[in-house]
């Protein structure tokens, strides 16, 4: 079962995505990709957010970036928007994102930063886990260097 699940609006995020893979993979948290877009399949996001076992969600969308409003709308769990450069330098999913309303959270990273999402994702499973704690001390400990 994943431990995380990222959602991309479109199949053109998917190079956004494999940042977030690589990184996910790198500490060995099983993860899970679907496509669905906020504004074409609602039904579906909302099938794949209620369905999903994941403690953590990663939606990654550009232009008005709804998906990670929209996810965050369907669960109480954490969600990490990754706003995508597709116009006006990535902005105007950067601003979507971040300006939620009360009461719907969403943690946004910088535009096209994945690896920054899945980073997060990471700590925040690693508030229950020693094992991945300790591999995240590891990993910041090389970045130091």
């Amino acid at each position: 079962m994943e431990r995380a699940l990222i959602i991309i609006g479109s199949d053109s995020d998917r190079k956004i995505a494999e940042k977030a893979e690589e990184v996910l993979k790198e500490f060995g948290v099983e993860f899970k990709t679907e496509v669905a877009s906020a504004h074409r399949n609602p039904e579906k996001v909302e099938k794949i957010v209620t369905g999903s076992s994941a403690d953590v969600f990663i939606a990654i969308a550009g232009l008005s970036a709804a998906l990670p409003g929209v996810v965050a709308s369907k669960t109480t769990k954490p969600v990490i928007g990754v706003p995508v450069n597709v116009k006006l330098d990535g902005l105007d999913a950067l601003l979507s994102i971040m300006q939620m309303p009360p009461g719907i959270p969403v943690a946004t990273v910088g535009i096209d930063n994945a690896k920054n999402a899945a980073l997060m994702a990471i700590s925040i499973l690693a508030l229950n886990d020693k094992t991945l704690n300790s591999k995240l001390k590891e990993y910041r400990e090389k970045m130091r260097k």
